[in-house]
């Protein structure tokens, strides 16, 4: 059975990078005062409760995909779903399956996490494989950001890092991608 992922058409490929317009869709999202991989996982165990009944319904909700991280402070985001490192700590993040909408969804019953909606929007994304590490991060963040500013593509938000396998899968087959939200008005042709 295959894992639901947002839903999103390319505009445009060049090699592993693509300009993606991505629909509408709602995450829960909790916030960790970690670093860059303790936050994966501490964010990841707490959205996993609310998926498997830690909501006001108990309801089981489907596994979505990717795990997504930003780095943030602890106010609302406008940039799409993702991580990042800053001083504070990270945003993570998975999609809620398109059957709910953000009125529909179950409320989460943990304090420290809630739900979003991720608004339309145009994305330069590079897929790569390999470890989850905060290095791998950012090379192929730095290989986006030179594709973008050779393109003059500008950013609208900050980079995340969306994981899309399960830790046991062996790194040389896990599906990892950095998105970046693109300003309106960027040429993407």
């Amino acid at each position: 059975m295959a894992i639901e992922e947002p839903s999103y058409s390319v505009v445009s490929r060049n090699d592993s990078i693509e300009i993606r317009e991505y629909q509408p869709y709602v995450v829960v999202e909790t916030y960790v005062e970690a670093g860059f991989e303790s936050a994966g996982n501490e964010g990841f165990r707490r959205l996993f409760r609310y998926i498997t009944g830690a909501n006001a319904g108990g309801e089981e909700i489907s596994m979505t995909a990717p795990v997504a991280q930003q780095a943030g402070t602890e106010i609302a985001m406008t940039a799409p779903v993702g991580q990042l490192r800053d001083s504070g700590g990270h945003w993570v993040s998975f999609m809620v399956p398109s059957q709910y909408s953000f009125a529909t969804a179950p409320r989460p019953t943990e304090p420290r996490v809630r739900l979003r909606q991720v608004p339309a929007q145009l994305v330069a994304a590079v897929r790569y494989s390999g470890f989850w590490s905060e290095r791998r991060f950012a090379q192929e963040k730095g290989r986006l950001e030179a594709f973008m500013s050779e393109a003059g593509l500008e950013a609208a938000g900050e980079p995340q890092i969306a994981r899309y396998d399960a830790p046991y899968v062996p790194p040389f087959m896990r599906r990892n991608e950095i998105l970046i939200p693109l300003a309106a008005g960027s040429d993407t042709e």
